[in-house]
């Protein structure tokens, strides 16, 4: 396997295909870079570098202890690049993914980053409070580490019906897709699981997003069931310079795989434009 060690001496695991200018990958809560698959292939073929990690304490990579935080997430990020030293990348996340990315750029600047994509993205913040009105009361995420803290096979089974809109009147959603959702919920450690719960919906990433400088394109479903497009997409267009915001009609949380083929031709149109 490829793997990198950081300097608290976890092992991150990552996959690596094709040559040309590096497209990186953050995947979402629960799963690992798997879920991007399909991109990955994709881009290899189209003559990019196609890269994407598992966070730590999923999928293949080291179930620490510590360091399940945004912060360490955005530092391996950059352990990452530092290591396979990227140049002019392009970097993509997705939900939480989105927050590692935004936290990367607030954190270590856009010295190796050529732009920057957001995807059904956490950011500013999910949590609702009195200066954000619009995100989600603690109960929600409370009812999420329940689920996951007693019963978290049944609950990733249940949860990859909203994240995907299969719940939703005529959905072409497949059972294999939603199996798969499963399969990489279960590889992430449950320690990592319950602290990132707290970290994508909790992290305030306001001051992050005001530091970008690159060009960013920002895509959002606005049926999506997970993060509210409202509360995310739309006011982090506002707070990043010269964003382009994309809106998806009927798009699901999981629309790099609900809309495989719009998402990707989109994604590389603002990659090359």
């Amino acid at each position: 396997m490829s793997t990198i060690t950081t300097q608290d001496k976890t092992t991150l695991f990552y996959k690596d295909w094709g040559q040309g200018q590096p497209v990186v990958f953050s995947h979402g809560w629960p799963l690992n870079a798997d879920a991007w698959d399909e991109q990955l292939n994709f881009f290899a073929s189209k003559g990019f570098r196609a890269i994407a990690h598992d966070r730590r304490g999923h999928g293949r990579s080291s179930q620490p202890w510590q360091g399940n935080n945004m912060d360490t997430y955005a530092d391996d990020l950059a352990e990452l690049l530092n290591q396979l030293d990227l140049k002019n990348a392009v970097l993509v996340g997705h939900s939480t993914g989105g927050g590692e990315v935004t936290r990367y750029i607030g954190r270590h600047g856009t010295r190796r980053v050529a732009k920057a994509a957001l995807i059904g993205a956490v950011p500013p913040l999910m949590l609702k409070t009195e200066r954000n009105p619009g995100g989600l009361p603690l109960e929600v995420f409370d009812g999420i580490r329940k689920g996951v803290a007693y019963d978290r096979s049944q609950f990733y089974k249940d949860l990859s019906a909203p994240f995907y809109g299969a719940n939703r009147p005529g959905s072409k959603v497949s059972e294999g897709l939603r199996n798969q959702f499963w399969l990489q919920s279960m590889q992430v450690g449950l320690k990592a699981a319950l602290d990132c719960i707290q970290q994508f919906s909790e992290t305030d990433f306001t001051e992050d997003l005001k530091k970008f400088d690159v060009p960013t394109l920002i895509l959002h479903g606005d049926d999506d069931q997970i993060v509210p497009m409202g509360a995310a997409a739309q006011l982090s267009s506002k707070l990043v310079k010269n964003a382009t915001l994309k809106v998806y009609p009927g798009g699901s949380h999981g629309l790099m795989a609900t809309q495989l083929d719009q998402f990707n031709a989109d994604l590389l149109a603002f990659i090359q434009g």
